[in-house]
């Protein structure tokens, strides 16, 4: 395999044709992230409707064989502007999830962003747990997430123009 440059942080955005607001909705009940995302395949522990702020949430994810489980913090609850949350597995910090809308004719701009948490002293750990549990070495995570990220858009827009 040849070498890749590792990268920390990456997006992907997509035009969908329905109000910041209504994509905003979709994407804050994360209860609902199981039918966007091709690795998140349910998430427990968060009432139905956006999650608010500060509201903790299991997100259960599957990687052909592999199943793991990582515990979820909201940290960014701005209806119809930004959704983001913080990820974490036995306690160590994994990664930060969100997306930003922007309001365009006819619609809205949305842009799903990750950043990889595991740097540092224990960082090393997390990517240990992360290559075990996902099968993904640490240096194409990013190209998983990215690759991730466009079915998810993709899904999105989909469901919210039909």
């Amino acid at each position: 395999m040849s070498p890749v440059e590792r990268r920390w942080e990456v997006e992907e955005s997509v035009f969908v044709g329905a109000a910041p607001e209504r994509v905003y909705a979709a994407v804050a009940d994360v209860r609902s992230m199981g039918r966007w995302s091709p690795e998140c395949v349910a998430v427990r522990g968060v009432p139905p409707g956006p999650a608010r702020a500060g509201a903790r949430f299991i997100g259960f994810n599957r990687k052909g064989p592999f199943l793991w489980f990582t515990g979820c913090r909201v940290v960014a609850a701005e209806p119809g502007a930004a959704f983001a949350f913080r990820v974490t597995t036995f306690g160590l910090p994994v990664a930060l999830w969100g997306y930003r809308f922007a309001p365009e004719a006819g619609g809205t701009r949305v842009t799903e962003h990750w950043t990889d948490l595991r740097t540092g002293r224990r960082g090393g750990v997390a990517q240990l747990l992360g290559r075990i549990f996902t099968g993904t070495r640490p240096d194409r995570r990013h190209l998983a997430n990215q690759a991730g990220m466009r079915a998810t858009l993709d899904r999105l827009k989909q469901a919210l123009e039909s």
